[in-house]
């Protein structure tokens, strides 16, 4: 189920910073106690193919989120000890060195099984009295937006063959901004500078009547 509209899942998980170190990461709080936009991205597995184009190409892009007071956090079910090694390894030999916002490895897959993105088919095991995920059990290409009350704004999900297009998320976030400064919604296609509307009749037909 989608959990666009309410609060991230208060769910604290291992993650891995640029210098090697492993420590606990909770996004909700991360969101709500530094008062900025959290940009979560989910991956299916370290040294592997699409994966490491979307790592490079969020750290490119790190400037104008931060522009944005957004937080981007990477994340997938590989280990912290194996997120390091990826770390580790250049670019021109399919690494992600260079790469320095934290990366959550959520092994135990808490956070990714309530978030419903795993890559496989809810199973009930006798032994456990639980549900499980039988399959791969990677997460698809998961990406959500969270504001600083640690509201989920955006949720999506690709398929693992189809990389994200970076530049949409920073669009997603203005329109966010947009809507808490100003007020007012943005329509199809609207980007930082366009023009928005206000959210009743007069406003949508005024729109629709110069467009």
């Amino acid at each position: 189920m989608s959990i666009v509209g309410t609060k991230f899942p208060n769910i604290a998980v291992n993650a891995m910073n640029e210098m090697g170190d492993t420590f606990q990461l909770n996004v909700l709080e991360e969101a709500v106690k530094n008062k900025k936009k959290v940009l979560l991205f989910w991956y299916p597995k370290d040294f592997t193919f699409v994966c490491p184009t979307e790592l490079h190409a969020f750290q490119a892009a790190l400037p104008e989120f931060e522009k944005r007071n957004t937080i981007v956090i990477g994340a997938s079910v590989d280990t912290a000890e194996v997120h390091f090694a990826w770390l580790n390894t250049p670019k021109d030999q399919g690494g992600i060195e260079g790469v320095t916002y934290p990366l959550l490895a959520d092994t135990n897959r808490n956070l990714s099984y309530a978030l419903d993105i795993l890559d496989g088919t809810e199973v009930y095991d006798d032994d456990s009295d639980e549900y499980m995920i039988e399959g791969d059990n990677v997460t698809y290409r998961a990406t959500y937006i969270i504001d600083e009350e640690g509201v989920v704004f955006h949720e999506g999900i690709n398929h693992m063959p189809i990389g994200r297009n970076v530049n949409e998320y920073l669009r997603l976030i203005d329109a966010i901004t947009h809507l808490q400064v100003n007020g007012e919604v943005c329509p199809a296609n609207w980007e930082e500078g366009k023009e928005a509307m206000n959210a009743n009749r007069e406003g949508v037909a005024e729109y629709l009547a110069a467009h």
